[in-house]
């Protein structure tokens, strides 16, 4: 005989004979998936894209982001403890301090990028950030989960207000944003969610808060895919949407023509420590005129420029030079690595750059 029964999902199963306990629901088992998911991606992000030659000049932003990756991570674990093993982590005062963690943490890493014009440095309007960290451990659970989510929501709003004010910005990576503006819906329905928890049945908040998760870490590893300094472009483009017009006396056609005259002639983008400033002070421009310049006229960042520079030079020497090896190609034109070669490379040209030099040089030999 088989009969019918409802798992802890809320979800309806069947099982047979009388005593066999049933198979998790599909919605328990895509959550400890997405939770084994989210714990790979947040150590493949910590190596990868958190690295030191990333953020030189936002070292407050790279701490945040490794500490946001850290409490998401801490909170998968959780939920695949609890899940998959029965393990009552998500009871923990830890497990309380860590969902409040995660709204502060991602506040902290992303207000430099959205407002570049603010002050950076540690300071005590930071401290109230910082509070219910210390509280969460000594509320009781019915009131944590509610209360952790309605301070999230209070976060997406600022998220929200910011992104929107970029929005003239946005022309020059729509997609990727769009995958952003995903996460930034994962994160609205979650708020949601956690609001109204306690009428969920058994496990099923904590699966479907897992699988979101997942999917949001998903959701960035594609938008990074596509374009590995979008943190970069993202503040630039904040510092030009923030400034006041900097470029009412400049001659920027002009501008335009010297910029073009230093890349092409004197092969500027080949310096690794080029900067925004040191570039503006050859074209004897501001920091903040260079960058509104690059943003609303060529509809890039700096890190995107020299990025498309380095990367047309690459293609001629590596078929020019066929037996030049590809790392010192990609040193020679001004990256600093072979990683941030080949991430640029294919971000660009949609493969590797050995892969660009096999197909190009059969091509020339047919």
């Amino acid at each position: 005989m088989l009969s019918f029964q409802a798992n802890d999902d809320g979800l309806t199963g069947f099982r047979p004979g009388h005593h066999l306990p049933s198979s998790p629901s599909i919605v328990t088992a895509l959550a400890i998936l997405f939770a084994g998911f989210s714990l790979f991606s947040a150590l493949t992000l910590a190596l990868t894209h958190f690295r030191d030659d990333s953020y030189r000049e936002l070292a407050g932003a790279r701490r945040m982001g490794l500490l946001l990756l850290l409490a998401l991570a801490g909170l998968q674990l959780a939920h695949f403890a609890w899940l998959d093993l029965d393990q009552p982590w998500i009871d923990s005062p830890l497990y309380r301090s860590t969902l409040f963690a995660v709204a502060p943490a991602f506040f902290l890493f992303a207000r430099p990028l959205l407002h570049p014009e603010r002050p950076t440095a540690p300071n005590a309007g930071q401290l109230p950030h910082l509070l219910p960290l210390v509280i969460a451990p000594w509320l009781p659970p019915p009131v944590a989960l509610p209360a952790a989510f309605v301070v999230g929501a209070g976060y997406l709003v600022w998220l929200g207000r910011s992104l929107y004010a970029l929005r003239a910005t946005r022309a020059g990576f729509r997609r990727e944003m769009g995958l952003l503006g995903g996460v930034f819906a994962i994160a609205v329905g979650v708020a949601g969610l956690g609001l109204l928890q306690a009428e969920l049945p058994g496990k099923l908040f904590y699966s479907l808060y897992a699988t979101a998760i997942g999917f949001a870490f998903l959701l960035v590893q594609l938008a990074l895919g596509r374009r590995p300094g979008l943190h970069g472009e993202i503040g630039e483009a904040a510092r030009a949407a923030y400034a006041v017009s900097t470029l009412g006396q400049v001659d920027c056609p002009g501008v335009e023509l010297r910029l073009q005259t230093l890349m092409q002639d004197e092969r500027l983008y080949t310096d690794p420590e080029l900067s925004l400033a040191a570039l503006a002070k050859r074209l004897e421009l501001s920091s903040h005129q260079l960058s509104e310049l690059l943003n609303t006229r060529l509809g890039k960042g700096l890190a995107r420029y020299l990025r498309e520079w380095r990367i047309g030079a690459a293609r001629e020497m590596l078929l020019g030079e066929p037996s030049a090896s590809v790392l010192s190609v990609g040193l020679s034109v001004g990256f600093t690595s072979q990683s941030n070669f080949y991430e640029a490379f294919r971000e660009i040209e949609g493969m590797t750059p050995g892969q660009y030099r096999k197909v190009n040089l059969a091509k020339n030999r047919d």
